[in-house]
């Protein structure tokens, strides 16, 4: 046994370097990359401002900079924390405010720069690694090993990382759905020893109801739970089963007033959840599922037309499944069956109803997170087992796995660090490149309405552009008043009949000097003929 031993020490000694590395990251070049469309959101929430406030004042067609932007991002005084409560309930009801108002207390002792706030979500992800160690303690009991090897592999974990940098509440969510679970397992242990206690049970009602405020789709890990419990008492209404239901009732009696929140804006939530409905072909939904699990463990922000992504996905997927299957094999059904369910029950209300009837639901990673959770969960087990095994074949096979994990975890932390916008970004992916193209002009004039994915872009791209960009903000489609005085006036993702409009009166030409797969920039030029006017008018 004192191989084990020894093999335990350098363990333990690689997963104080894996966890030094992972929090290094966690903070380095937090202010990088662009602050995208859905943080700005973050941002409106903590200043207590609603969208249709920010429209009444800034897109109204008035020539401004970028500094009419900031009142807008940051906490202020005028707005208090019941103004960020009530943004969220009319205009986000689909993002429960804990978050929210942990980021307004922090950015208020702190600061509002993109630094400041992103730090909030570093700081929470190092909370993952004493929720992980005791979520592991309770799912296999005594097996150190296990623990062990969840922390060093969460520490070099690419998902987690692209989250722990980002000003949302997908990180929060991350730690209280291991607390939550954690919690749920250490009743269910005492009540097996017959230490019955209300305090047992109070906590998880406490860690389930935080979980519920942190994001909506809690309520799928609430029901995996449930489905868990109540099958492994063998589908009875045992004692334990009528404790577990009563404190999954407290918990969710605590997020009654939010649920009221939902229905009371009802038609906001549907209208802020319509981009899920868009409609991919079946053969981009499965490629895109591969990558998305490819992730977990590598991710140098290739999109599944990339050569590489198609010769790693099948490993990875693989890989995973093996775990999944290794895990069922050599484990009691209380462990396995915990672990699939929570890879599967948090999936398939976004899987199905995709292949069913069309959408891109569970294209959105960090919807998948408690699913991902599982899988992690699978292959820590396989790969400690591995590295505990009296076998020294066993034990190389288990050292490799996990030393190519480690090597694929930071070379995806290194391309990560130094990149200005990630696959993360979404639809202001292309923004850091809009933002050089408008910043080499003289005197520019930036062009956009408040319609679709626009408003947060704008905001989005004030972080990038340099003060000498002036911004005319249009609510609606109404053509523009644009002063002569610009050397170079950029139009922002319109609409072709808008575009058009706005030719047809100016006798512009208009011409794509950006453009990806979520929006287009669009330069106006003025015709030949109106150029020699101005110029012969200039010089009388």
């Amino acid at each position: 046994m004192s191989h084990l031993k020894l093999t335990l020490n350098r363990l333990r000694f690689l997963i104080v370097v894996l966890l030094l590395v992972g929090i290094f990251f966690r903070f380095f070049n937090l202010d990088r990359k662009v602050y995208w469309h859905d943080e700005t959101f973050t941002s409106l929430r903590i200043s207590g401002y609603t969208a249709n406030e920010v429209r009444q004042q800034i897109f109204n067609g008035r020539i401004i900079t970028k500094e009419s932007f900031a009142k807008f991002q940051i906490s202020n005084i005028e707005k208090g924390l019941i103004d960020t409560i009530n943004s969220l309930e009319t205009e986000d009801p689909q993002h429960p405010p804990l978050y929210y108002l942990i980021a307004r207390f922090w950015v208020g002792i702190f600061g509002n720069s993109v630094t400041v706030i992103r730090s909030l979500s570093a700081f929470i992800s190092l909370l993952i690694f004493p929720s992980i160690y005791w979520l592991c303690r309770e799912l296999f009991k005594a097996s150190v090993w296990v623990s062990e090897v969840a922390i060093a592999l969460m520490a070099i974990s690419p998902i987690h990382l692209v989250y722990a940098q980002e000003a949302r509440e997908y990180i929060l969510w991350i730690v209280t759905i291991l607390l939550c679970s954690a919690s749920l397992l250490r009743a269910l242990r005492l009540e097996s020893k017959g230490k019955a206690h209300i305090l047992n049970w109070g906590i998880y009602t406490v860690t389930l109801a935080l979980t519920f405020y942190t994001f909506l789709l809690s309520g799928f890990v609430a029901i995996a739970h449930g489905i868990y419990v109540i099958a492994t008492a063998k589908f009875r209404l045992t004692g334990t089963v009528k404790a577990y239901l009563f404190a999954s009732l407290a918990g969710f009696l605590a997020f009654t007033p939010w649920i009221l929140v939902l229905i009371d804006n009802s038609l906001q939530f549907a209208s802020s959840t319509d981009w899920a409905k868009m409609q991919f072909p079946l053969e981009i939904l499965i490629k895109s599922w591969l990558l998305q699990l490819s992730r977990i463990f590598i991710d140098l922000n290739f999109g599944f037309e990339n050569t590489f992504s198609y010769i790693i996905t099948p490993i990875f997927l693989s890989f995973i499944g093996y775990s999944i299957y290794f895990l069922c094999q050599r484990t009691n059904y209380k462990i396995w069956f915990f672990i699939v369910t929570l890879i599967v029950i948090p999936a398939l209300p976004l899987v199905l109803p995709d292949l069913i009837f069309g959408g891109i639901r569970s294209l959105s990673e960090r919807y998948l997170l408690p699913s991902y959770l599982g899988i992690q969960l699978a292959v820590t087990y396989l790969i400690a087992t591995q590295l505990n095994n009296e076998s020294l074949i066993r034990r190389r096979i288990g050292q490799t796995i996990m030393g190519l994990i480690i090597i694929c975890g930071l070379v995806s932390y290194g391309v990560n660090s130094q990149a200005e916008t990630w696959w993360s970004k979404v639809i202001s992916y292309g923004n850091p490149q809009i933002a050089k193209i408008i910043n080499q002009a003289t005197h520019p004039l930036l062009i956009s309405d408040d319609l679709g994915i626009n408003y947060g872009n704008i905001f989005s791209l004030s972080y990038l552009l340099q003060s000498k960009v002036q911004f005319q903000l249009i609510k609606g489609q109404t053509i523009p008043n644009i002063p002569d005085e610009f050397t170079d006036i950029f139009l922002l993702n319109p609409s072709d009949i808008w575009r058009k409009q706005i030719e047809t009166s100016y006798k512009y030409k208009t011409f794509v000097v950006y453009s990806d797969n979520n929006y287009l920039l669009w330069k106006l030029e003025k015709s030949r003929s109106l150029q020699y006017i101005i110029l012969f008018k200039n010089k009388i």
